[in-house]
């Protein structure tokens, strides 16, 4: 079977099983949280019952241009997975990445209402603290294997966790944002403990939302897949490490109160700057001598 061929066959899986395994983690998600709660928790096909019920409901938009910027938010954000698991150019995925992220919060911009308009400021404020060791990370995997594309990064013969300890642990710190946990859930939630409601999905219902909703799936397995990268020389270690980290960031989401956006970018920023740019510096100096 020739290369394309496989590729064409990965990149089909994940249009296909992305959303599956985004929906049963978002389901093993609730399970959890009830149990350290204390409660029973929802069956785990939970998140597709409500997808399908949003789906059924009658389409209401606050004006035109909505649906069009969360389907925009949808579509690169299933073009971000698949060009990574393509196995294609890691600045091109993460450029995808924040594009689609626009899209959402131009989405909510939209709208008339106050919990939307706040909801969307605040997810520019987190897109600005999480950037930075976005970046740095796509900067480490370079450094340490000469190639921004993720094919070459994932046949990397030695392990990126040797070179790149400090840029992993950024990154799975920046991760409780990106997945919209406590304690930086401060865009939106999905638990309804905000002063914001809903905050950036306020004024989104329906299909729209169903749609907003499938985009996290695929958003939550391809930066579980970000999370692999680093131990893709064993890629069954690199599975239980994606999800021992998805996880993690459960506990994290369920022994943390919410802190404030300017918390928030003050970490994120003091992160990347000390174990992001440390690790970077030591990995530049290692490999250059």
């Amino acid at each position: 079977m020739t290369t394309t061929a496989i590729t064409a066959i990965i990149v089909i899986l994940y249009l296909i099983g992305a959303p599956i395994l985004g929906g049963i983690l978002a389901g093993l998600d609730r399970i959890i949280t009830a149990r350290m709660q204390g409660r029973y928790g929802p069956p785990v096909w939970q998140p597709f019952y409500d997808v399908l019920k949003l789906m059924s409901k009658e389409k209401a938009a606050v004006n035109k241009t909505q649906n069009f910027y969360v389907f925009c938010f949808l579509l690169f954000m299933i073009f971000t997975g698949a060009v990574f698991f393509a196995g294609g150019d890691l600045l091109l995925v993460l450029f995808a990445l924040t594009l689609a992220s626009i899209f959402l919060v131009l989405g909510a911009f939209s709208s008339n209402s106050p919990y939307s308009f706040i909801g969307a400021e605040r997810e520019l404020i987190q897109t600005m603290a999480y950037e930075p060791m976005v970046l740095i990370t796509a900067a480490g995997m370079y450094l340490a294997t000469k190639s921004f594309f993720v094919a070459d990064i994932a046949a990397f013969s030695t392990p990126l966790i040797y070179y790149l300890p400090g840029i992993f642990i950024g990154f799975v710190y920046i991760l409780t944002i990106k997945f919209r946990k406590s304690p930086f859930d401060l865009s939106t939630s999905h638990h309804a403990h905000q002063e914001l409601v809903k905050g950036l999905t306020t004024e989104f219902s329906g299909p729209t939302l169903a749609m907003i909703e499938i985009a996290h799936w695929y958003e939550n397995i391809f930066l579980l897949g970000i999370v692999y990268l680093f131990f893709a020389f064993n890629p069954l270690l690199g599975v239980i490490v994606a999800l021992l980290t998805y996880f993690l960031e459960i506990l994290i989401d369920n022994s943390n109160a919410r802190v404030t956006w300017q918390l928030t970018m003050k970490s994120a920023w003091i992160v990347a700057a000390t174990l992001g740019m440390a690790n970077l510096i030591i990995v530049f100096f290692k490999l250059s001598v």
